[in-house]
């Protein structure tokens, strides 16, 4: 194999493109397309490394993160390879939660990158055309400017493989103006372009045929190696390629999701929302999409993004953490992943089997931390 086809085949292509006055763009893609860029762990962590040396190089004044192929900047993360280690770690009969070592990895390098992604110092656009799912939310989010497309779908669907919205969700999703937040993440229900803005998931919307223009346009730009200042430059650059998007069905049925979820307990809301009388395929398909998930999830959804008002986006990704691991070792993680990819009858068999039994004091389980706060894997954010 030749070297050329070699670095072709690796998860994440690194390019650094020269500009003016020695300031360079460094332009990171996914390339996992059959997968649509699902998130490994190796993606992770060579995604990390080099976000790394870019903050540290004087020469990059820019970072660009985007997709391989046409269909998706990243549509969550590895299942394939959790489930295995899910597996596992079952059949060793373990109950350390901490001893599933891929698992362990995977979230806690997956959330530091997506902290990191946060906390960047030199401006991050994200190009996030087509399919932007779970982990892919993760890296997108955080991004100093996060860019969708006509074609860009975005979603935390965690709720149908018995996960919840991780990846900060918790956080990003509490913040979702008039309770659209908990809604989507009982729902996994999907928004376009406009919605994603009005949700606080995105900045600005550029048509996808415009991507070579924008970038052609940051190799031109004069950066001048200030976090503050490039970053208003790249808004200005963006803004000069931006379109209105259309307001989308999140923003259409604004008022009927915070009366649902509004509603009241738990129970009420998820109630409220099977009651709903609608002709519109939308909030339909958000209606079977809640009565056929895990309802342990809505419970975790629940109650994640009820403590996360109240915390930063260091102290969320800890907590995070925690009901993850919990998750994998004992919850419908691994079963939610068996119904949909691996045997895909798409019947999973949920335990507990009901919202009553899934009730505050079974999650409360969840939420055990096997540390105590100074040993944390994740300590260090802030």
């Amino acid at each position: 194999m030749s070297q050329v086809t070699a670095a072709a085949q690796a998860p994440v292509l690194f390019e650094t493109r020269e500009g003016v006055e020695g300031k360079c763009i460094g332009i990171a893609t996914l390339n996992a397309p059959k997968t649509l860029n699902g998130l490994s762990l190796e993606m992770a962590r060579l995604l990390d490394a080099q976000l790394r040396r870019w903050a540290d190089d004087a020469a990059i004044a820019c970072v660009v993160l985007q997709g391989a192929g046409e269909k998706a900047f990243c549509a969550g993360g590895d299942l394939h390879a959790l489930y295995r280690s899910m597996r596992e770690y079952r059949e060793r009969g373990s109950t350390d939660i901490t001893s599933n070592t891929y698992a362990a990895a995977f979230f806690e390098e997956e959330y530091r990158l997506d902290h990191f992604i946060h906390t960047y110092p030199k401006p991050l656009l994200c190009w996030g055309h087509g399919i932007v799912m779970g982990g892919g939310i993760g890296l997108m989010s955080g991004a100093s400017h996060r860019v969708v497309t006509e074609r860009s779908k975005l979603a935390m669907p965690e709720i149908g493989i018995g996960l919840f919205p991780d990846v900060g969700g918790s956080w990003l999703l509490a913040r979702v103006p008039r309770g659209g937040g908990l809604f989507l993440a009982l729902t996994g229900a999907p928004l376009n372009a406009g919605d994603a803005i009005y949700a606080g998931l995105a900045d600005v919307c550029i048509d996808s045929a415009q991507q070579q223009a924008v970038l052609d346009a940051l190799v031109a730009l004069r950066w001048q190696g200030q976090g503050e200042a490039d970053r208003d430059a790249l808004s200005a650059l963006l803004q000069g390629f931006a379109q209105a998007p259309a307001a989308g069905p999140l923003q259409a049925h604004a008022d009927t999701i915070a009366k649902l979820s509004y509603a009241g307990a738990l129970e009420q809301v998820v109630a409220a929302i099977a009651a709903l009388q609608t002709d519109d395929a939308w909030l339909q398909a958000a209606q079977a999409t809640l009565a056929g998930g895990a309802p342990g999830s809505a419970r975790l959804s629940w109650e994640l993004q009820h403590r996360a008002a109240d915390l930063t986006l260091a102290q969320t990704f800890r907590l995070e953490y925690i009901v993850a691991l919990h998750v994998a070792a004992h919850g419908d993680f691994a079963e939610g992943i068996r119904a949909l990819l691996i045997d895909k009858d798409r019947s999973p068999h949920w335990n507990p089997a009901t919202l009553a039994q899934a009730d505050a004091r079974w999650a409360e389980a969840f939420f055990v931390s096997p540390w105590p706060e100074s040993a944390h894997p994740l300590a260090d954010l802030s």
